[in-house]
């Protein structure tokens, strides 16, 4: 078993679209003690309610720091966003009767760069197995922009050495997953390895098994879990030690991971705006977002 990353501190790993909501996160808390799993939201609310209650684990040194890990590869910055905003209800709330709390945000488990060079690994490892697979590298469908990163890291990974073809595809059902595959089929591809973009372990879309091998799937291997569960541990007790760390030193990492979704959808042009400035909203999706005022620049009267 795993020693817990720091002793006497409560991890929470929140889980969204690239772990379905945490589900594919069920292994750590068997492998490392003191850390939770939960989605964001009102679970993520409740739990943190929870470890920071007053009389749970209080010691002579003050109460029970928690270190609360985004799992994303940063393809889902409105979870780090949500989460931050979470922490900041919860941190003003708890303050108001007492001493802050020991609560703070984790830098994210990982980057697109991450990502992009695990899945580099991953089509490397498939052409040592077979040079005439093919790679279909796939996500639970989520919204169009992070979606469209899914694409963009695709893309790098085809263009940056893979040497075999490799297509990308966010399916929201098994048909979907199907169709994908079938488009590489009549690109000429005979043989396929499901490459999860994420920390998907089992052979699924969503909770839906995949009959692979069999039917539809004749021809078509689930790659397995991008990662090992050791690295996994590994990377994520690198995240609590420095988060834990910053906290010691006073730094929460809130403020930081409140503007994480900033500018995350579509672009826009300030060039026609009128000076007096505007009120527009952002966010992750067709309709997502929040409302705020943008100053004109200086210079525009």
């Amino acid at each position: 078993m795993t020693q817990r990353p720091e002793p006497g501190a409560a991890v929470v790993l929140v889980g969204g679209h690239e772990s379905g909501n945490g589900v594919d996160l069920s292994f750590v808390p068997d492998l490392m003690p003191g850390v939770f799993v939960s989605p964001a939201g009102r679970p993520l609310h409740n739990l943190l309610t929870q470890l920071l209650a007053p009389d749970r684990d209080v010691s002579a040194s003050g109460p029970q720091p928690v270190a609360v890990l985004p799992m994303t590869f940063g393809r889902n910055p409105t979870l780090i966003a949500d989460t931050a905003k979470t922490l900041r209800w919860l941190a003003a709330a708890a303050g108001t009767g007492g001493p802050a709390p020991q609560l703070a945000l984790s830098d994210p488990f990982g980057t697109p760069d991450h990502l992009t060079a695990w899945l580099r690994t991953a089509a490397t490892e498939v052409r040592r197995r077979d040079p005439g697979a093919a790679v279909l590298i796939t996500a639970d469908a989520a919204n169009p922009f992070d979606d469209a990163d899914l694409y963009r890291i695709s893309h790098l990974v085809r263009t940056h050495g893979a040497g075999i073809p490799v297509e990308a595809a966010a399916v929201g059902s098994v048909e979907a997953l199907q169709e994908a595959v079938q488009r590489l089929r009549l690109l000429g591809s005979t043989h396929t390895y499901v490459v999860p973009a994420g920390f998907r372990r089992a052979p699924t879309v969503y909770s839906d098994p995949v009959p692979y091998g069999t039917g539809d799937f004749s021809g078509v291997e689930f790659y397995g879990p991008l990662m090992s569960e050791k690295a996994v541990l590994r990377i994520i007790g690198e995240r609590v030690r420095d988060t834990l760390h910053a906290l010691s030193h006073g730094r929460t990492g809130v403020e930081a991971g409140l503007q994480a979704d900033h500018g995350h959808g579509y672009a826009h042009s300030h060039a026609f705006e009128e000076s007096g400035g505007h009120s527009h909203p952002h966010g992750s999706g067709m309709a997502a977002g929040h409302p705020h005022s943008h100053p004109a620049p200086v210079g525009w009267n």
